[in-house]
This record gives structure tokens, C-alpha cells and sequence, in this order.
């Protein structure tokens, strides 16, 4: 079976567009990436589209082309991105299509996520004592990791300062302004341990990934970006998961529970046929600081309670062991559901071409000015515990 190519990307920049649809953003992302790929509408033999609160994307044909294309839509949270990118390789895969695309767009209100209750078939008054409030969640969940292993606030801090200093030089990053580690901890408080600072915000944004098989890829004469690995996984037993109905009492807690990301991950490491050293630039999940720090260790990465180091040593800078969120990730770039899984994509295969500018980051053992990594990691997270991941080499 032949790898599966990324041939094209495009996106549309993250953060607040007024007189813009998400549809809108969305459209612009899949325009620039058939460019970016020198293909055609016509060509395309199938979409699978993401959008939570933006519209059906299958109603983009109305702007892209009336061809009769096989357009899919997916919802599945924050994974929902991730989950488009899943489908789309597997269509190549089973030998029936050889082009495609998976998109994503999103244009959330301002304010806070508003999720009811009844779509996680959850009862009325898990909303009504304040559970559905992922920031509440999201404060109890750190809280407890940093109580178990031993992570202080100040590195939460530095997840923060990280991403904003990374997105100065991501055109299609929101905040793109560096703010200081004593400006985020000093910073009013939101849900403890979390100031504002260490929260991303609803966004708007549209990512297109233009997939091949190789094949194909070979005739467009573009480079080789195969996606080596994609998984999507659900949350196994006594895991600690947004809007899951609760958390399992187990004998002993001082171990690390089971998650939908280690799941995800360990399957993905295994596709491959490589493992967490050999990672180049990983894109992680970090809707909040503490996501970013949970999500190394769920990952592979590194061990629980390693992270405080881990950051403390510049280990995840640009210029780091293992660069994390290089355009500033969710923290920097907001979070538009549809869109948030493709963008960490999109970001990879600009690292892997080499076109990162302030931001890229040089691969191992290559000199100033090399093309860049050979390897590229994402992952994402989504309620009521849903991950996907996907690995990149060239």
C-alpha cells in the first residue's frame, strides 16, 4: 500500500475577520491550497469537511464547482479537524481515489464555547453546577496533574510566553505580540491556576490540506510530504476526560490513567515504525497552558512531572530538542474547531518544506539554513475525550 501525500496546503489567517463567513474562510483555504498543489475543482475526487458552529462545508460546492463531488461532513469536536484528515487518508488508501481534500473552517461567537449538556447525552444539571464550563474543567484537571507531579505554575507560564513569542513570526497566527512570563503570571485569574493568558479563545479561521497518493504526487512533480501515520481514538476506562460523566474511583491513583491520546499516539508511533525520538517538531493540543504540559507525557514524549525541566531548559523552544507549537499553537492562534487539527498540520509541512522563516526550525544534525526536519508530529484533543495524531516525514 502506497503512502498517502500532502500536495497542497492553504489557510486562512486565524483570529476575527468581520464581513467574513467561516464558509467564506473556508472556501479561501481550499482556493489557495489547489493553487498550491496546481491542481484544479474538477480534479478533486472527494472532501471531507469540519465545521462546529460555521455551517455544512459540503455547501461550499455552491463557490467552488458544481461537479458532483463526494463531499463528506464531519463533527467531532475539537478532534474534528483531525478526523477530516483521518477520512481523507483512508479514501486513498483503499485504492478508489487518488486526490482529495480535507478542510476545516470555523466561526465561533465571541466569548466562551457554549455547549449544552444534551449533546454529550449528559443531564440537565451537569450543566446547571457549572460542569459544562471548560475553563472550570480544564483548572480542576491541572490542578490535579500539578499536585500528582509536581508542575509549577511559573511553567505553565512558560508554555504561555512560548507561544506568544513563536506566533510573532506566524503570519497566520491571531495574537501575534510577545508578552512576558511576569505579564502572565500577574495576569488576572480566570479559573486557578489559569491567568488569561493561559486560556486560547474561540477563533475563526479555514485550513485545506490537498491530498495524493503517491502516484499522483509524482506526477503533480510535487515534493514528498507522506503522511506516514493518522489515527483517531475514543477515551478507554478511568480516564479523567472534558464532559465525560465522571471519573472512575481505581485502587491506585499515583500512576498516570489511560487516555484517548496515548491510545492515539502509541498507534500512530506504531504505523510509522518510528518512536517519540525520532520527532523533529511536534504541534501539540493547547486549548490551555496545561494541555501542553499533560499532552508531552501523554504523547510519549517525556515522563509525568519531567515537564517542569523539560521547559525550565528551553527543551520545546524553536532552537529546542523538540520544538512544541512553533506558530504559537492554540494559545496564539485561537481555537475555530473545524479549522484548529488542520492548522497544526498545515504548520508541519511548512516546517518540513524548509519555508518557516523566523520560525523554522533546523533539523538534526543539519547546518543554518537546511531545508528543515524530516519528521513532524500533531496531536489533537477533543470532548468527551476524542484525540487524533498524525505523523509527517519527507
Amino acid at each position: 500500500m502506497s503512502d498517502v501525500c500532502i500536495v497542497g496546503i492553504g489557510i486562512h489567517p486565524f483570529g476575527r475577520t468581520d464581513g467574513l463567513s467561516g464558509l467564506d474562510q473556508g472556501v479561501f483555504a481550499v482556493r489557495q491550497a489547489l493553487a498550491d498543489a496546481g491542481v484544479e475543482w474538477p480534479q478533486v475526487q472527494f472532501a471531507y469537511g469540519a465545521s462546529d458552529a460555521a455551517g455544512n462545508p459540503d455547501t461550499m460546492v455552491d463557490r467552488l464547482g458544481l461537479t458532483g463531488v463526494q463531499f463528506i461532513n464531519v463533527r467531532n469536536g475539537c478532534a474534528a479537524g483531525g478526523s477530516a484528515l483521518f477520512s481523507g487518508q483512508m479514501a486513498i488508501k483503499s485504492g478508489e481515489f487518488d486526490l482529495g481534500i480535507a478542510v476545516g473552517f470555523d466561526k465561533h461567537p465571541r466569548g466562551a464555547f457554549n455547549a449544552l449538556p444534551s449533546e454529550y447525552n449528559l443531564p440537565d444539571w451537569y450543566g446547571e453546577v457549572g460542569q459544562m464550563v471548560t475553563t472550570q474543567f480544564f483548572a480542576a484537571k491541572i490542578m490535579r496533574y500539578m499536585q500528582m507531579f509536581g508542575i509549577s505554575q511559573q511553567t505553565l507560564g512558560r508554555v504561555a510566553e512560548k507561544a506568544f513569542r513563536n506566533a510573532v513570526h506566524a503570519p497566520h497566527a491571531w495574537r501575534r505580540q510577545p508578552v512576558s512570563l511576569e505579564e502572565i503570571l500577574e495576569a488576572p485569574l480566570v479559573s486557578d491556576p489559569y491567568t488569561k493568558y493561559m486560556f486560547c479563545s474561540p477563533a475563526e479561521g479555514g485550513v485545506a490540506l490537498v491530498l495524493a497518493s503517491e502516484k499522483k504526487a509524482r506526477e503533480l512533480g510535487k515534493p514528498l510530504i507522506r503522511l506516514k501515520a493518522a489515527t483517531m481514538r475514543t477515551r478507554p476506562p478511568h480516564s479523567f476526560e472534558v464532559f465525560a460523566p465522571s471519573i472512575d474511583v481505581v485502587e491506585d491513583d499515583s500512576a498516570p490513567r489511560g487516555t484517548a491520546s496515548r491510545i492515539a499516539s502509541a498507534d500512530a508511533f506504531r504505523l510509522a515504525g518510528i518512536g517519540p525520538g525520532d520527532i523533529e517538531v511536534a504541534q501539540l493540543q493547547d486549548t490551555e497552558a496545561g494541555a501542553e504540559i499533560m499532552h508531552m507525557a501523554e504523547n510519549g514524549f517525556c515522563a509525568d512531572g519531567e515537564q517542569e525541566q523539560w521547559l525550565a531548559e528551553g527543551r520545546t523552544e524553536i532552537g529546542g530538542a523538540l520544538p512544541v507549537n512553533t506558530d504559537g499553537g492554540c494559545l496564539a492562534c485561537g481555537e475555530p474547531i473545524g479549522a484548529s487539527g488542520l492548522r497544526q498540520v498545515y504548520e508541519n509541512v511548512v516546517q518540513l518544506r524548509g519555508d518557516g522563516g523566523g520560525r523554522q526550525v533546523q533539523g538534526r544534525g543539519s547546518s543554518h539554513g537546511s531545508s528543515g526536519p524530516k519528521t513532524a508530529y500533531s496531536h489533537v484533543y477533543g470532548a468527551p475525550g476524542v484525540s487524533a495524531v498524525t505523523i509527517l516525514e519527507r
